[in-house]
C-alpha cells in the first residue's frame, strides 16, 4: 500500500499542477505587467524550432494582449542541410501562433551557421539586432539568458550578442528580458514546476521578473509538430515534459 501510495503521488501532483496551468488567471499573475499600451517585441532565437520549444508560453501571452511580435531568427538551422525546409517550418509554425510572416525575419550568414561548435561573433549578432530594432521601432526585446536553456552554443552566443547591443546602445532605453534556464530536474517535470517558477518570480523585487504561464500547452504542441523535419519522438517527449511547454520564467536584463 505505501508503495501504491507513493507511485501515485507524482501523478497526483502532475494532475494538480497541470489544472493550476489550465486554470490560473493571467490577471493576477500579471497584475504589473505592462500591459497598458500595445508595444513592438522583438524575440531574437538562435534556431527555427526555439520559438516552439522554449518561448511559446511567451508568444502565447503577447499575442493575446495584442501586443506587436516579431520574430528574428539568427540562423536556418542547417546544421544536417536541412536549412532551406526549417526555414518554411519556422513560418508554419509561426502561422499556427498568429505571427503575420511578415514580422519573421530570417538569417542566413555564413558567419551564423547552426552547430554545438560554431561560435557566433557578439559583433556581428549586435549589428544585426540593431538594425531589426531600428527598422520595426523596437521597444522590448526578449531573448535567451547566459545558459541558454539547452547550453548549446548558439543560444548563448545569442545571449551575448543581445547583452552587446544593450552595452553599446543603451540610451535607446530599449526594454529587454531574458528566459530564465532551469536545472535539469526542474527542466523535466512538465507543469509541477508551475509552482517553483511562480516562486522565484516572486522572490525578486517588483517588475524585475515573471512567471508567465501557458493555459493552451496544446498549442506548443501545435506549433512544434510544425517542424516536421525535427518531429522526432525524442523531441515530442521534451514537449510533453519539458517545463518551458508550460510556463516561461522571464526576468529583466540589467547592464
Amino acid at each position: 500500500m505505501d508503495w501504491l501510495l507513493i507511485a501515485i503521488i507524482p501523478f497526483l501532483l502532475w494532475a494538480i499542477s497541470l489544472y493550476k496551468v489550465l486554470y490560473a488567471s493571467q490577471s493576477v499573475l500579471f497584475s504589473n505587467y505592462d500591459i497598458i499600451h500595445k508595444r513592438n517585441v522583438l524575440l531574437v532565437i538562435a534556431h527555427p524550432d526555439d520559438e516552439s520549444m522554449f518561448f511559446a508560453p511567451t508568444i502565447l501571452h503577447l499575442i493575446s494582449k495584442g501586443h506587436n511580435l516579431h520574430i528574428l531568427c539568427m540562423s536556418t538551422g542547417d546544421a544536417d542541410g536541412k536549412g532551406n525546409i526549417r526555414r518554411e517550418e519556422l513560418i508554419c509554425a509561426c502561422a499556427s501562433l498568429k505571427i503575420p510572416v511578415g514580422q519573421v525575419k530570417i538569417i542566413d550568414h555564413p558567419d551564423l551557421q547552426d552547430g554545438f561548435s560554431n561560435i557566433w561573433s557578439s559583433s556581428l549578432l549586435s549589428k544585426i539586432i540593431e538594425e531589426e530594432i531600428i527598422a520595426k521601432d523596437i521597444e522590448l526585446l526578449i531573448t535567451f539568458d547566459s545558459f541558454g536553456v539547452s547550453g548549446h552554443q548558439n543560444h548563448r552566443d545569442v545571449r551575448s550578442g543581445t547583452f552587446m547591443f544593450l552595452s553599446k546602445y543603451s540610451g535607446r532605453n530599449i526594454e529587454a528580458w531574458e528566459l530564465i534556464s532551469t536545472n535539469i530536474t526542474r527542466k523535466y517535470i512538465g507543469p509541477i514546476d508551475v509552482w517553483l517558477s511562480i516562486i522565484f518570480a516572486r522572490s525578486h523585487a517588483k517588475g524585475m521578473a515573471y512567471c508567465i504561464i501557458n493555459n493552451h500547452p496544446r498549442k506548443s504542441f501545435n506549433a512544434m509538430a510544425q517542424h516536421q523535419s525535427q518531429w522526432v519522438w525524442f523531441r515530442k517527449l521534451f514537449v510533453l515534459f519539458s517545463s518551458y511547454t508550460y510556463m516561461n520564467t522571464l526576468r529583466k536584463i540589467e547592464l
